[in-house]
């Protein structure tokens, strides 16, 4: 970790890797300052890690890394042990959280952290890159509340860009709260719900039979993207129903 005038620097880095005995390990397991990575009991082949917040954040001023690497063969799940909060620091300067997450041909990694809270008065930036081999497999969630529970949001931006053996399938942007482009709290936006959300599934059997682009309920709908990947988009009134909902879409994908 690396504490500078603006804020704090910090990084954290898992590696998955086949045992060859049925099982993954977790040859680098790295975590500085607010990032804490702990390893959790696993199921069958799969291992489990949860990201635990040691300290506030990210606030003003403060850069956060998140990098995972799924090697041939290797299955890994990271969940997160509360919701991440966005808040105001004394820089006033934005925030920024990278994820880079890599996933080579026979991996598989569900990344499933729980919601991001965009604070009042914060300002964050979060970028999610996402490269898959041919044959790995994806489940990604995303969740974004906009404020805690009667207050307004903070100013939040979200990148995310998903290749698949080197072919970019989705590259997709959004901006909510103060200072964000016009509209986006409108009908053609977020329609005033609170709650967005989204899932990227990737198998390489959808290169063969795409799901089909469909609405689920009255808040959601799912899409084929130009690969074997298939996009999830809803929003909700909190983060509660959003979660019901992502949970009945990934279901119904299959």
């Amino acid at each position: 970790m690396t504490t500078v005038a603006g804020g704090v620097r910090a990084v954290a880095r898992i590696v998955a890797r086949d045992d060859g005995r049925g099982g993954a390990s977790l040859p680098v397991l790295d975590s500085e300052g607010p990032l804490a990575l702990r390893r959790t009991r696993g199921s069958g082949a799969q291992a489990r890690v949860m990201l635990v917040g040691a300290m506030s954040g990210p606030l003003g001023g403060d850069h956060f890394t998140v990098e995972a690497d799924v090697e041939p063969g290797a299955r890994l799940r990271v969940g997160s042990a509360a919701a991440t909060i966005a808040l105001p620091g004394q820089s006033k300067g934005g925030a920024r959280y990278d994820v880079r997450l890599r996933v080579a041909d026979g991996g598989e990694l569900h990344w499933l952290p729980e919601q991001l809270i965009s604070a009042r008065g914060s300002d964050l930036h979060v970028t999610t890159r996402v490269d898959v081999g041919a044959t790995g497999r994806l489940v990604l969630r995303e969740e974004q509340v906009l404020g805690r529970v009667g207050e307004e949001s903070g100013r939040l931006s979200s990148r995310i860009r998903v290749g698949v053996a080197g072919r970019v399938v989705l590259d997709q942007e959004l901006a909510c709260g103060p200072g964000a482009p016009g509209g986006w709290d409108g009908p053609a936006g977020l329609g005033g719900y609170r709650a967005v959300g989204q899932l990227v599934v990737v198998r390489p059997e959808f290169a063969a039979a795409p799901v089909m682009a469909r609405l689920l309920g009255d808040n959601a709908a799912v899409m084929p993207l130009a690969g074997p990947a298939a996009l999830v988009s809803a929003v909700a009134a909190d983060a509660l129903r959003l979660r019901e909902v992502l949970d009945e879409a990934l279901a119904a994908v299959g």
